[in-house]
């Protein structure tokens, strides 16, 4: 072998060996880009008994579903996880991506899955105040509806999943947020006796209050249960997300969703409108994740019209892209308000 040659091998060695650690070994970091969008006022694709199946995102029983025009699309973040060291700096170059420690989205001290279970909860969550705040804004009567219930906590063994409770401790409880006032003014160990009605046939447990499992509120007892509102009159709404999604942030639009389905009339005035942000029971909206991502994805799909949480106005101003309008909201009405303004000639408050 000539002196030329193997100067040459020992040059090319190291460098097929980086070539390979960088696309093979992953390195710490993921990848937030714009993630997918689903349109609340139309149809999404779910498994049901192993086969595919198209239904409404917001199906409503109980009464007749008003017709809807435009769109009403809720926002993701994409989380590229598993990134080779090629990955993360083709990523890096993406303007549209941004590349972060994976510490900050799968923090060290819980696993993926307890993060995914935490993102389910919160989507679970935000369904249920959604149509809270939806139920409230149009004046529909409501009952306090048990949508789960924790294994081995103060309620498991005595309520179910679609009981109504009627009373805490002998006082009637009007909905989900009433109960939560009522439980939380007893403490753990303390007997709560509860009056509820499963299938039609009025029942009554008295249940031992436990301490929550991450010792917050020391002083409040817990049952158990994640309680949602239900109409009174019959009315149901079925949300139905791609499983994959998680968190807090569709509460916003889910909501505005909910009430165009339920009420005469177009909340997006035929546009198309996409949106983020959280919500309470109450209709307040709160500050999200990502919302630059999510804005990218919207005008991606069309949309000309985008719900910002106030307290992510400034954020999302930045870099945003032509052609769709930033607007101002900070509840579920200013929310509905700045809709009608925007999609009929007025002035919405708008970012920026």
């Amino acid at each position: 072998m000539t002196r030329r040659l193997s100067t040459l091998l020992a040059a090319l060695v190291p460098a097929v060996l980086l070539l390979v650690l960088a696309t093979s070994a992953t390195v710490p970091l993921v990848a937030m880009g714009p993630g997918p969008t689903y349109d609340t006022l139309g149809e999404v694709e779910v498994e049901r008994d192993g086969e595919a199946e198209t239904v409404p995102v917001i199906r409503v029983t109980g009464r007749e579903a008003d017709e809807t025009t435009g769109s009403l699309r809720m926002t993701t973040v994409a989380v590229r996880d598993r990134l080779t060291l090629a990955d993360a700096m083709r990523f890096w170059l993406d303007e549209a991506q941004v590349v972060v420690p994976r510490d900050q989205v799968f923090p060290p001290d819980r696993t993926e899955e307890e993060v995914e279970e935490a993102n389910t909860a919160e989507m679970v969550g935000s369904e249920n105040s959604a149509e809270a705040a939806a139920y409230r804004h149009l004046g529909i009567p409501m009952h306090a509806r048990v949508e789960d219930v924790l294994p081995g906590g103060a309620a498991d063994g005595h309520l179910r999943s679609g009981d109504i409770l009627r009373t805490v401790d002998g006082e009637r409880v009007a909905d989900a947020e009433a109960v939560v006032e009522r439980v939380g003014a007893h403490g753990p160990g303390e007997e709560l006796r509860l009056g509820y009605t499963r299938n039609g046939r009025e029942e009554t447990a008295t249940v031992t209050l436990q301490p929550s499992e991450d010792g917050s509120d020391p002083d409040k007892g817990r049952l158990g249960i994640l309680v949602g509102d239900t109409p009174a009159d019959g009315t149901d709404v079925e949300i139905s997300i791609d499983p994959k999604v998680g968190g807090p942030s569709a509460g916003l639009v889910l909501a505005i969703a909910i009430i165009d389905k339920l009420s005469p009339g177009d909340e997006t005035g035929g546009a198309s409108v996409a949106g983020s942000g959280t919500i309470t029971a109450d209709g307040e909206v709160g500050p999200i994740g990502g919302i630059r991502h999510k804005i990218r994805a919207a005008r991606s799909e069309g949309a000309t019209e985008f719900l910002v949480p106030a307290a992510n106005c400034a954020e999302a101003v930045q870099g945003a892209p032509d052609g769709i309008r930033l607007l101002e909201v900070s509840t579920l009405e200013g929310a509905l308000d700045a809709l009608e303004a925007a999609t009929g000639g007025g002035k919405p408050p708008t970012c920026g």
